[in-house]
């Protein structure tokens, strides 16, 4: 259980920081209206060192069930493991964003704005076109994924990769730099629990003004992640 424990903790820990940004951002009374994209770009990646870092040890960090799907498909992760970490992961999502909720519970009761709430919890695109926006969840996640195999150092006929304390750095630049150049699209949720959690959990609190959790769009930070993560992990294996 220690595994599933720390990629919980992980999760919740990425999600606190990385969607407690978005609401300082975005949510009215707070302190943080002038962050912007920088801002937003640069705590997700000190979001994901955090994470990283605090579970590495134990659970190999993954905090992102295409990461867990894309280092099975190479064979450097057990698939008996891999549903226990999505869920997990899921879990921890959701724990993060009700922590957030908890931060600006004043705030959020007073934004009117629905579309500002909802940013708070899950992803949504700056221009809404499906298939462009399930292209850019691909690439974005690829990029994401294999560069984290070259950051861990793996190789094929080796063990499973896991991502060590001294790879939280690394791993959070490549999150940094994916928020600059390929983020604005779709706001690059490259984590289907991180969408998919806190977009449950918004469906489920009892948020003022709230409106729709966009449920519509929901499978596109799903499917997009898991398919670039795939692709990772073929090419990785193919070049390796």
């Amino acid at each position: 259980m220690t595994v599933y424990i720390f990629e919980f903790i992980g999760t919740a820990m990425l999600i606190l920081i990385g969607n407690g940004v978005v609401a300082n951002l975005v949510l009215k009374g707070t302190k943080g209206a002038d962050l912007g994209w920088v801002g937003i770009s640069v705590a997700w990646g000190i979001a994901v060192f955090i994470g990283v870092f605090i579970s590495a040890d134990a659970s190999g960090a993954h905090l992102n069930p295409a990461v867990t799907i894309g280092l099975a498909t190479a064979g450097k992760f057990s698939w008996g493991l891999v549903p226990g970490y999505i869920v997990a992961q899921i879990l921890g999502a959701m724990m993060g964003n009700v922590l957030v909720w908890l931060t600006y519970k004043k705030q959020y009761d007073a934004t009117e704005d629905s579309a500002a709430i909802l940013a708070t919890f899950c992803t949504v695109p700056a221009i809404r076109h499906p298939f462009w926006n399930l292209v850019s969840e691909i690439i974005g996640t690829f990029t994401l994924v294999f560069g984290i195999f070259y950051i861990a150092g793996g190789s094929i006929g080796e063990g499973a990769i896991s991502l060590g304390s001294l790879d939280a750095l690394p791993v959070a630049l490549l999150v940094i730099g994916i928020g600059f150049g390929l983020g604005g699209a779709t706001g690059y949720a490259i984590n289907p629990a991180r969408d998919f959690g806190p977009r449950l959990l918004h469906a489920i609190l009892p948020l003022k003004n709230k409106g729709a959790s966009d449920w519509s769009y929901a499978w596109v930070p799903v499917i997009g992640p898991i398919i670039g993560a795939v692709l990772a992990g073929f090419l990785f294996i193919l070049l390796a």
